[in-house]
């Protein structure tokens, strides 16, 4: 597989404008931080019969920011993480967590009375996952004052790891936060959810005119773009303002467009599918280590499909994302399968 950019040098602008020194962490993930009560696997008789057996139940840290932080602190990335948690016993457990994997908890807001999030998820016998959520709770209610205190000591890569999850944070005040860290010569991404409202590509342009590498799966970029068409999703993201929009395509892979690349890489072909909540998180994380470390974007794009093949082998969000030596022995078979170069231009304008 033949590079196709390189990313190295992109992630601070020239002016000088970040601290010197090694203050700063690698990465700095804003969103989610919740525990997950997982259960698989769960078949529809459960609703008819009111009970039933299955394989395993568990409890699991999840969320999507603090997924993609666990994940490239186990890549050995200084990583820190902005959220909100309430003063329960399942807030406590997030920050001993954090302790225990060295991410920095400086960016957590911790509000008195607030219901950290817990949510229920349902595996069904294929891997996939249904989401019971708590609107009420921390999931749902990170705000712009969380956020904007803590960007003087984030990251020299940004990632607003959970688009679309809070009501609290309107396209608005989301453009200016990402227009603060492009101006202090940050790199920043984004890692989108399902739309809430119907929200579409036009609605989100001045946003996206901010954003260096957009993750998306196929189904969250076709009901932004109105396209079923992944690679064309992807087009039209680019062509909406991001620097880098990368479509996760599941089973095949992903699809990445850029300035002057444009291309889908096939996903590991032997990973065993028990549970894909966090696979996306994992290949956001996996992407961005790579890419901090300079690799080709080709490259990035295998390494974080080895990675999330290695996410869906285990019950829980990264639970199966803990040794980098079969990450890299996985990304190097995926670079040796053939990529598909893809046309730049498009027939639409």
């Amino acid at each position: 597989m033949t590079d196709t950019k390189t990313a190295s040098g992109t992630c601070i602008s020239p002016d000088g404008s970040l601290p010197a020194g090694n203050d700063l962490p690698d990465v700095t993930l804003i969103g989610a931080a919740v525990l997950d009560v997982l259960a698989r696997p769960v078949t529809p008789e459960v609703f008819t019969e009111g009970s039933a057996s299955v394989k395993e139940t568990r409890l699991a840290f999840g969320g999507d920011a603090l997924n993609e932080a666990t994940v490239l602190s186990r890549l050995g990335k200084k990583v820190s993480l902005i959220t909100r948690v309430g003063d329960d016993e399942a807030g406590a457990a997030i920050l001993r967590q954090l302790r225990s994997l060295g991410i920095s908890g400086k960016g957590i807001s911790v509000i008195p009375g607030l219901r950290t999030a817990v949510n229920i998820v349902l595996v069904d016998e294929a891997g996939e996952r249904y989401f019971l959520t708590d609107p009420g709770s921390s999931l749902r209610t990170l705000e712009p004052a969380d956020i904007l205190p803590k960007l003087e000591g984030a990251g020299k890569i940004c990632c607003l790891a959970s688009m679309f999850v809070s009501e609290r944070l309107p396209f608005p005040e989301v453009t200016k936060l990402f227009r603060f860290l492009k101006d202090s010569g940050r790199t920043v991404c984004m890692d989108v959810t399902k739309r809430k409202h119907g929200e579409t590509i036009s609605d989100l342009r001045a946003l996206l005119s901010c954003v260096d590498i957009l993750f998306a799966n196929a189904e969250e970029a076709s009901l932004l773009t109105g396209t079923a068409d992944p690679a064309g999703s992807a087009r039209m993201l680019r062509e909406a303002g991001v620097r880098c929009a990368v479509v996760k395509t599941g089973k095949k892979g992903c699809i990445v467009c850029a300035e002057d690349a444009f291309f889908s890489v096939p996903a590991f072909p032997d990973a065993r599918c028990v549970d894909t909540t966090g696979a996306g998180d994992t290949f956001a994380a996996a992407f961005l280590y790579a890419w901090s470390e300079g690799y080709s974007l080709t490259d990035c794009a295998c390494f974080a499909n080895a990675a999330a093949s290695t996410a869906v082998e285990h019950t829980g969000a990264v639970d199966g994302v803990t040794d980098p030596d079969k990450i890299l022995r996985r990304f190097r078979a995926v670079r040796e399968l053939p990529a598909s170069i893809l046309p730049l231009s498009s027939d639409h304008s």
